[in-house]
């Protein structure tokens, strides 16, 4: 098939010049100005024209001239067509789901982690990370897959690259994804410690979603809209009516310490992995969905009518790598605590997993995979925002860890906080945070490590002073908490089953029954053991002294960033053989940029005489804590044998491609649409 070029019409030429003179215009002023505070809209202007350039400029050229989509190619959602995983689906309702797979806790709490540095570092990378690596890791992983008939990342590296660097690909996939649900879990956890209001609304939210399922299957069968209005006023009851329970006798039932709700939250994903996917995860995704897309546009439009101020300096002085939030200097801990605002390996596997079955047309791949990227990516934006236009004295406060705020262990934690603060250069009082506290309804701010809590502030902030003060800042605080928890489970609860299928493929090799997913007992085993690990995680950051980030949000950050390294160096060779190695730079050089993060990251926090995990380990003030820094050091060191394994072999097939005169990529032969037409879901 011929390349297609899509000229540019003379009025769309004017629309792309005038939104690049906008967006760098906004990031140069964002960036130059000095000695006055910024305004956040300046922000969304830039992010925004950032992203419809790079989508119309990049995005297409990806589509159109490196990958040469074919419209009229068969898909897998067409060639296998079961009613059941491979669907064509309709654009915008595959963006929704390939959306609410991917959007996880990284975009919402990786920004808030990093403004530590200043606003300015993690906004540039956001952006040009994103453009130039997550979005095209998405995008190139899905159009891959669906050409390889929806094949998972695994698969796809046995076939290209080999079966040794496929059974590597498999092991460190599974490992990767336990440690990213682990450390998404850990994050609910510590938004819900010592909150009766916030517990009780998102368990509120587990029998909301029963009642969907069942409503929808049974009593109204069809009746989206009906159900959709229904549970969405059940919602915001249950927001409501979490405010009534923490002011009354109840609120004991809903106030745990973050070791029990440990307890729980692995039994919720043992109980949500097991179900049928209609009762729990449908119904919760999809009121996810709707909450996650209308939140984000709200707070954009919040900020473009409020025009908060952003409190926190362009540049902190803990570029150094001193900062209390978090160790490490602005290269490359930056880049790693950001993770998936800017680029994500988990969204290699669902690009590889559920959306190359139901993709319709191989045209759409680039506004699902691509576009649901910048989407993601926005999502950071708005975190960033969130957490600058605070109190730079009031963010730290929240977000260094109990033992920093409190050294002696004993006193009064809110004005030790203040003293502590204070003395770094960030000025608040103690009745600034015992207030922010009130506002928010909850009994305490200070040392709610996580990032959770930080960016539900920030949101409280913005929406109600956009809405001209409906509705009380503690409502507006639980409705974030609620939303970051529905986003990150979402995650939490397909991951499970993702993992579950990842670890029946491996027992299966030694246990061929074990891999039949039809097969109760092996489903109820492999799911045991993949919440028992996750959880492991979970449990080492509800007791660590310093919140469970410090520690555990690096190994997430590296752990995710190698994954990522490893699907472009999939795509890297993919276009060798597909003999457009011309263009391999599109993937080459992000790879390379992430492999040389990601390896000096690892590296520090194996070797380094401050950051490593084997340090920390030898310094802990007890055997358990001991024993999870030791168990970091090694996934760390493991994973960084894996990302040079898989680039030998990445390495090593690329130039055996070249041997060849012909296209020897190992995709399924051309075949047309059929020309009787499949209804599109």
């Amino acid at each position: 098939m011929a390349t297609k070029r899509i000229p540019l019409s003379f009025r769309q030429t004017i629309i792309l010049i005038s939104l690049a003179i906008l967006g760098a215009f906004s990031l140069g002023y964002i960036a130059l100005e000095r000695g006055e505070t910024i305004n956040a809209m300046w922000i969304v202007v830039a992010a925004v024209c950032v992203y419809l350039v790079s989508y119309r400029i990049y995005g297409l050229f990806i589509s159109n001239i490196v990958l040469k989509a074919d419209n009229t190619r068969m898909t897998p959602a067409y060639r296998r067509n079961d009613g059941l995983d491979y669907v064509p689906t309709d654009e915008k309702i595959l963006f929704g789901h390939h959306f609410a797979a991917i959007a996880g806790a990284g975009p919402l709490v990786g920004p808030v982690l990093a403004a530590q540095m200043g606003y300015l570092p993690g906004l540039l990378w956001i952006l040009a990370g994103c453009v130039l690596a997550g979005a095209v890791q998405d995008f190139m992983v899905l159009f891959i897959s669906t050409r390889h008939d929806g094949r998972s990342l695994g698969e796809l590296v046995r076939e290209e690259m080999g079966n040794v660097a496929g059974v590597i690909a498999l092991i460190a996939c599974f490992m990767i994804m336990i440690i990213i649900l682990g450390v998404l879990a850990m994050v609910v956890v510590k938004a819900l410690a010592g909150s009766p209001w916030g517990t009780y609304t998102v368990g509120f939210t587990i029998p909301l979603a029963f009642f969907m399922g069942v409503y929808l299957r049974y009593f109204r069968p069809g009746r989206i809209g009906e159900v959709s209005i229904i549970g969405l006023v059940l919602l915001l009851f249950g927001i409501v009516s979490g405010g009534w329970i923490k002011d009354s006798t109840y609120a004991s039932w809903f106030t745990y310490e973050a070791t029990t709700l440990t307890l729980f939250i692995i039994i919720y994903g043992f109980i949500a992995a097991v179900l049928p996917v209609w009762l729990l995860l449908a119904p919760r995704d999809y009121l996810s969905t709707f909450l996650k897309i209308g939140t984000i546009v709200a707070l954009a439009v919040g900020i473009i009518a409020v025009r908060p101020m952003l409190e926190m300096p362009a540049l902190t002085k803990y570029v150094d790598g001193s900062g209390p939030v978090w160790g490490g200097n602005l290269f490359p801990f930056l880049f790693i605590t950001i993770a998936c605002g800017a680029v994500s390996g988990f969204h290699a596997l669902i690009s590889s997993g559920t959306t190359p079955k139901m993709l319709a047309n191989e045209d759409q791949a680039c506004f699902i995979g691509y576009g649901g990227m910048l989407m993601e990516s926005f999502v950071a934006i708005m975190a960033l925002i969130a957490a600058s236009v605070i109190n730079p004295g009031v963010y730290f406060s929240m977000n260094a860890p109990l033992s920093v705020l409190l050294p002696s262990g004993t006193g009064d934690l809110v004005q030790s906080a203040a003293t502590v603060v204070s003395g770094w250069g960030f000025q608040v009082t103690p009745d600034m945070l015992t207030n922010i506290a009130h506002e928010v309804g909850e009994k305490s701010i200070v040392a709610k490590t996580g990032g959770a809590p930080t960016l539900a502030v920030g949101m409280a902030h913005i929406l109600h002073n956009a809405l001209g003060g409906w509705m009380s800042m503690s409502f507006w605080y639980h409705f974030a908490i609620l939303f970051e928890a529905l986003f990150i489970l979402t995650a939490v609860d397909a991951g499970t089953r993702s993992a579950r299928f990842m670890l029946q493929d491996l027992m299966g090799i030694a246990f061929p029954h074990m891999r039949k997913t039809d097969n109760l007992f092996a489903n109820l085993v492999a799911t045991a053991l993949v919440v028992l690990m996750w959880g492991y995680f979970v449990y080492q950051g509800a007791v660590d002294p310093k919140g469970g980030i410090y520690s555990l949000w690096p190994l997430f950050g590296i752990a995710n960033q190698m994954l990522a390294a490893v699907a472009l160096l999939l795509c890297t060779v993919v276009l060798f053989k597909m003999k457009q190695q011309r263009y391999a730079w599109v993937a080459i050089l992000p790879s390379a940029w992430l492999f040389v993060c990601t390896m000096t990251a690892g590296w520090q926090k194996v070797f380094d005489a401050k950051l490593s995990f084997f340090v920390a380990a030898s310094k802990a003030p007890n055997s358990q804590l001991a024993l999870g820094n030791y168990i970091n050091g090694v996934l760390t060191a493991l994973f960084m044998l894996v990302v040079l394994a898989l680039t030998f072999f990445a390495i090593r097939s690329a130039l055996n491609a070249l041997k060849s005169d012909k296209p020897n990529v190992n995709e399924l032969p051309y075949e047309p649409f059929p020309t009787k037409p499949v209804e599109i879901k």
